[in-house]
């Protein structure tokens, strides 16, 4: 093939790098020893990467590297023979063939540890800006593999400037484009090499490796893989030791791990639980990394043993002070941890009651504060969650004035705050006559009754449902037939035409009690809209006991033959 002369400086390792891609070519066309060949490719690909990376270096005349450019070339070469009777089929003898090819495997290898050394010792440093080039958007997935190997390669013999920028260059494209993300996870050992630099001393090495994984981390298919290369560790020491930014990188990677419950236990069997819940608890961190943290262990509350860890170790007292953070993401992610702990456990529910769960999170909902939407709406999904399994629960909701903010926001909030709000009102007149009560003095009926007309059918008919229960409350009856405009909408809605009325069982339940005090039977038979009680009746046996109840002497020759039908 030559002497080391006709390899020495850049034209030589142009030469040797053209003869390695011309093998790797040629070797996608071969169908026989397939693992063998594969094996030869990663080194062909590895020293394909540390060659292209000399050549943007100063090396000067480096004898060395001449010389390890002319062996190179010399095993490309007598690798391309060996390809070409592979793909022709032209070998004598397979043992024989199996034989020549682990030699050449064995001499690539000897030929990567040999430029590797050469990276270590410093003969090659770094003339200007590292620039790889990335293949182009719908490249084929050989380029991908090819760049991919070449930023591995980068990595493991490059020195720190190199590596780093190999680490942001993968970052670049797992991001852009996750076929990417699935040539790291089958190439060599990116990801082995990936969860070692989560360990390096050099802080942006760790940051950017974190990164990566997380991005990883993200896709099913690929989690087994970071797991069984050990990836949990080395993240719950950064977690408990690393950078800022690692520590974020290494939350939200967590985050996407612990979505399988079964990796929970490797988590807490290295300390990650302590670590977490010291960063919730801390004070001095930002959103950025508690908001994670809270996802990790809400994900980790489903395993009983931890979750009993964590309420002995008082993560509910550490989780109500979060509920009064000024971050929305703590805000959010805290209320969200809460329920998780508390549900289906009525001992914890209590706990997050007694030590002013209920508090913090009527706080949020206070008008007088500003806090964003999506805020407050988790929060009445949460007072909705944790206060409605007990009569005690209840009553210590009602005594926070939560009525009053109910009120608020059915009048005033925003659409999907509004809708949380009835729903939640919905359930709490069903809850006691005393909540009945409070809302009447509240002036929640004229609210429900406006939701009568509303679009959603679920809207009216929790209105109408909410209406039955409190009308049976003597005082909330004769508050609300008080309004004409109330007798008068539900007459209209029983029309057998109309299609926008709410359940009519419960607008008939409410007329029958309305029914029960004179004024509020004088008021109905005197609508315009009584003769709608009357088409109704004909479909209806609810409509017909409304008419039977509304029949006395002095009514009877309006409803004749109603009740006798």
């Amino acid at each position: 093939m030559g002497d080391g002369e006709e390899f020495a400086g850049a034209s030589g390792l142009r030469r040797a790098v053209e003869l390695i891609l011309a093998v790797l070519t040629l070797s996608h066309s071969i169908r026989v020893f397939a693992g063998k060949w594969q094996l030869i490719r990663n080194k062909l690909e590895e020293l394909h990467g540390g060659l292209v990376a000399a050549e943007n270096c100063d090396s000067g005349e480096s004898p060395s590297l001449s010389r390890l450019v002319a062996a190179v070339a010399s095993t490309a070469t007598e690798c391309h023979d060996l390809c070409r009777r592979c793909v022709d089929v032209s070998y004598s003898g397979k043992l024989l063939m199996q034989s020549d090819l682990d030699v050449v495997f064995a001499k690539l290898d000897g030929h990567a540890r040999k430029l590797s050394e050469i990276y270590k010792k410093g003969i090659l440093t770094n003339g200007f800006a590292l620039v790889v080039s990335k293949p182009s958007l719908g490249a084929s997935k050989e380029d991908m593999r090819f760049y991919v190997r070449d930023l591995t390669t980068r990595m493991k013999i490059g020195d720190l400037g190199m590596k780093r920028q190999a680490l942001r260059n993968l970052l670049e494209v797992v991001v852009e484009d996750e076929k990417y993300v699935k040539v790291v996870v089958d190439v060599g050992d990116v990801v082995h090499l990936l969860v070692g630099f989560l360990g390096s001393n050099e802080v942006e090495i760790q940051e950017e490796s974190a990164k990566v994984v997380s991005v990883v981390a993200g896709f099913d298919s690929y989690k087994g893989a970071l797991v069984g290369a050990g990836v949990i560790a080395p993240l719950v020491k950064v977690l408990d030791c690393g950078s800022d930014l690692g520590k974020v990188a290494a939350a939200r990677c967590l985050v996407k791990l612990t979505e399988n419950s079964d990796n929970a236990w490797c988590v807490s069997a290295h300390g990650g639980v302590s670590v977490l819940l010291k960063i919730c608890g801390g004070g001095d961190c930002g959103g950025d990394l508690v908001a994670p943290a809270c996802g990790v262990l809400r994900n980790l509350v489903g395993v009983e043993e931890i979750k009993r860890f964590m309420v002995d170790e008082g993560a509910v007292s550490t989780f109500i002070k979060l509920v009064r953070s000024k971050e929305e993401a703590i805000q959010v992610n805290s209320i969200g941890f809460i329920l998780s702990i508390a549900s289906g456990d009525e001992l914890v529910r209590q706990m997050v009651i007694r030590e002013g769960g209920i508090r913090a999170l009527l706080r949020v909902l206070h008008p007088k504060w500003s806090y964003s939407c999506k805020t407050r709406e988790v929060t009445m999904r949460a007072v909705e969650d944790l206060c409605f399994s007990s009569p005690d629960s209840v009553g210590v909701l009602m005594s926070y004035g939560f009525v009053d903010q109910l009120t608020y926001y059915i009048r005033n909030g925003e659409v999907s705050i509004q809708e949380l709000a009835l729903k939640v009102a919905f359930r709490l007149s069903g809850t006691s006559e005393e909540a009945k009560k409070a809302m009447g003095d509240a002036g929640f009926m004229p609210e429900f009754v406006k939701f009568l007309n509303a679009k959603s059918f679920e809207a009216r008919e929790m209105a109408a449902e909410a209406l039955s229960g409190m009308v049976t409350v003597p005082r909330n009856r004769k508050r609300f037939v008080q309004d004409d405009h109330n007798i008068t909408l539900l007459l209209q809605l029983l029309d057998p035409e109309e299609g926008n009325s709410g359940n009519k069982k419960f607008l008939i339940s409410i007329l029958m009690s309305l029914s029960s005090c004179t004024s509020g039977r004088k008021k109905i038979v005197s609508s315009e809209y009584a003769k709608n009680i009357e088409k109704l009746a004909e479909v209806s046996s609810d409509a017909k006991k409304l008419v039977k109840k509304l029949s006395t002497n002095r009514f009877r020759s309006m409803l004749n033959g109603i009740w006798h039908s």
